[in-house]
């Protein structure tokens, strides 16, 4: 079967072997988006860690200079700081009410969940139904916090979770096609750098060893670590 004009135009237009710069490959991403609405852009990372060992483990979060242009819904359990997360703008406030809505079939529509220290006897029980949607709760991404209303805020202006899956790969989203180059550039290194700093103690051998960066019906772009590792550094000096 043949491939499609559009789709040859595409391989025209790019190498798929090249490892482009960060600028270089944002620029592609952008150009080669065709959606019908604004795409989101996401950078993929392979890790050269053991996703079987809990020491290897990469789960965070960072703050994204320029967002992620979507609107996050936020879910928050909490009762003395329930106000708080409110007037911070968290879509849904609740203790053991929203946990029993949760079990009684409720929808899991949201995208982060934030408990404050003493509601996760709670929430802990909830486990099997949010873990697997990503929606658990977890101190090593904040998200369980004394400072309820920070949190909401900062989530809702541009922190996003990082985690790596079972193959050491890591999705994270880095804004929409509609961005500009350097917004996206800048956010691109943000989340590189920070994945660069959450390297475990045990990993050996090359830690970041691949790259790219794609919008949602794009192909995906490769992106050279090396320069943007020097990037990172150019810009911190």
């Amino acid at each position: 079967m043949g491939i499609s004009k559009h789709r040859a135009d595409i391989q025209r237009r790019y190498d798929v072997d090249t490892l482009y710069n960060p600028q270089d490959a944002i620029e592609l991403v952008k150009s080669l988006a065709n959606g019908k609405f604004d795409e989101s852009v996401d950078v993929a990372y392979h890790l050269g860690i053991d996703a079987r060992q809990a020491d290897q483990l990469v789960r965070s979060t960072v703050s994204l200079p320029h967002g992620t242009g979507k609107t996050v819904k936020v879910v928050v359990f909490a009762n003395d700081q329930a106000q708080e997360a409110e007037d911070a703008g968290a879509d849904i406030v609740g203790g053991q009410d929203l946990a029993d809505q949760i079990v009684a079939g409720m929808a899991l529509d949201w995208d982060v969940t934030i408990a404050s220290p003493d509601m996760m006897p709670v929430v802990g029980k909830l486990g099997q139904l949010l873990g697997p949607r990503g929606l658990m709760p977890n101190p090593k991404s904040g998200t369980v916090t004394r400072d309820v209303g920070k949190t909401v805020e900062a989530f809702k202006a541009g922190r996003v979770e990082y985690r790596n899956d079972r193959y050491g790969n890591v999705h994270v989203p880095i804004g929409r096609v509609s961005f500009e180059v350097a917004a996206l550039v800048d956010n691109l290194l943000a989340i590189s750098d920070e994945i660069a700093r959450a390297k475990p103690a045990s990993s050996k051998g090359k830690y970041i060893q691949k790259v790219s960066v794609s919008s949602t019906m794009g192909p995906g772009i490769k992106v050279d670590p090396s320069a943007m590792a020097d990037l990172i550094k150019e810009r911190r000096s």
